[in-house]
C-alpha cells in the first residue's frame, strides 16, 4: 500500500473519525459523571463543520503568516504521526529507521503550534496561555521521553516501531513487566498534559484566560486546532498501545482486545479529567520534574535490571 494512501485514508480520514468519536464519548461520559445529559456523540462532528463555515477573523497587529500557519503546522504533524503509527502497525516489516524518534519529535509540534499561534495573535491573554504551554512542554517531555526509553531498553535498544511490535509479539507486552507498567503510568500522566485536559489544562483555562492561545481564533483555523486536539485523543493512546501493549490488531479476536485496550486508556484519561481540579503551572512543573520524573527513572533502572 502506497504512502499516499496511508496518509489520506489512515493518517487523515480514519484518524479524524476515530478522534471525533472518542471526543464525543469523552464528553458524554464527563456529562454523566456531572449528572448532566450531555451532547450527542456526534456533537464534535457538528462543531467542526459549523466552525468551517464561519468567518475567519484576524486580530489587528497580529503576525498573519504565523497566526494562520500555526494550526496548519499542528494539524499536519498529527496527520504525519497517525500515518507513521498506522503504517508500522499494519505493516511492521516495512518499518523505517529511527521512526520512534521521529514520532516523539512530531508529537511536540502540536503544543508548539499552540504557542506560535498564541504569541502571533499579540493578545495578552493568549500570550499568557502560550507561555504556560511552553512551561508545560519543558516539564512533561523529560519524563515522557524516559518512559518511552523503557520499551527501547527491554527490546534491546530497538528504535523502530515495527520492530518493537514484533518484539512484543514474541516476548509479551512491555506493560506486563514491572518497569513497563510503571513507564506506562508515567506516559499516561504526560499524555494527559499533552492533550491539555484537566488537571493540566492550564494553558487554555477558560475561567482564567478565556481559552488562552485560542482566544483570537475563529472559523477554519479554530476548526483545525479543534480537530488536531480531537485526533490527538486517538493518536496518543494509539502510540502507547504500540509502544507498551504490543500494537493494535485488526483481525479476529485481536481487534476486540485492541479496542478494549484503547477504551481502557480512554477511561483512565476521562477519570483523571473528572476527579481532579486544575493545578497551577508551578505545581504542574514541580509534579512532572519531581515524582513523575523519579518514577520514570526508576522504570529505566528496572528495565536495565531486566525487571
Amino acid at each position: 500500500m502506497s504512502a499516499l494512501i496511508f496518509l489520506i485514508i489512515f493518517g487523515f480520514a480514519l484518524t479524524s473519525i476515530l478522534g471525533l468519536v472518542a471526543s464525543g464519548i469523552d464528553r458524554k461520559v464527563t456529562a454523566r459523571v456531572q449528572y448532566r445529559v450531555g451532547p450527542p456523540l456526534w456533537q464534535p462532528f457538528i462543531d467542526i463543520i459549523k466552525l468551517l463555515g464561519k468567518e475567519n477573523l484576524i486580530p489587528s497587529g497580529a503576525s498573519k503568516l504565523a497566526f494562520l500557519g500555526a494550526p496548519l503546522v499542528g494539524f499536519a504533524s498529527v496527520v504525519l504521526v497517525a500515518t507513521l503509527l498506522w503504517k508500522n502497525n499494519l505493516t511492521p516489516a516495512q518499518t523505517l529507521g529511527g521512526d520512534l524518534i521521529v514520532v516523539l519529535y512530531l508529537l511536540v509540534i502540536p503544543a508548539i503550534s499552540l504557542m506560535m499561534g498564541g504569541f502571533a495573535s499579540k493578545n495578552p491573554l493568549a500570550s499568557v496561555g502560550a507561555s504556560r504551554e511552553m512551561k508545560l512542554i519543558l516539564s512533561y517531555e523529560i519524563p515522557f521521553s524516559l518512559a518511552v526509553l523503557v520499551p527501547v531498553i527491554k527490546a534491546g535498544f530497538l528504535i523502530r516501531l515495527g520492530e518493537l511490535i514484533n518484539f512484543q509479539a514474541q516476548n509479551g507486552a512491555v506493560a506486563g513487566n514491572l518497569s513497563g507498567f510503571i513507564a506506562l503510568g508515567v506516559a499516561l500522566l504526560c499524555v494527559q498534559a499533552k492533550l491539555g485536559l484537566v488537571p493540566f489544562d492550564i494553558s487554555e483555562a477558560e475561567t482564567e484566560i478565556v481559552g488562552g492561545p485560542l482566544i483570537e481564533y475563529s472559523g477554519a483555523p479554530l476548526a483545525l486546532f479543534r480537530l488536531m486536539k480531537n485526533m490527538l485523543l486517538f493518536v496518543l493512546p494509539f502510540f502507547l498501545i504500540i509502544v507498551f501493549m504490543g500494537g493494535f490488531k485488526v483481525a479476529g479476536w485481536g481487534l476486540l482486545w485492541s479496542v478494549l485496550k484503547y477504551v481502557g486508556l480512554l477511561v483512565v484519561i476521562t477519570v483523571i479529567r473528572n476527579t481532579n481540579p486544575r493545578v497551577r503551572i508551578d505545581q504542574a512543573v514541580r509534579f512532572f520534574w519531581g515524582p513523575v520524573t523519579a518514577f520514570a527513572l526508576i522504570a529505566v533502572v528496572l528495565a536495565f535490571l531486566g525487571k
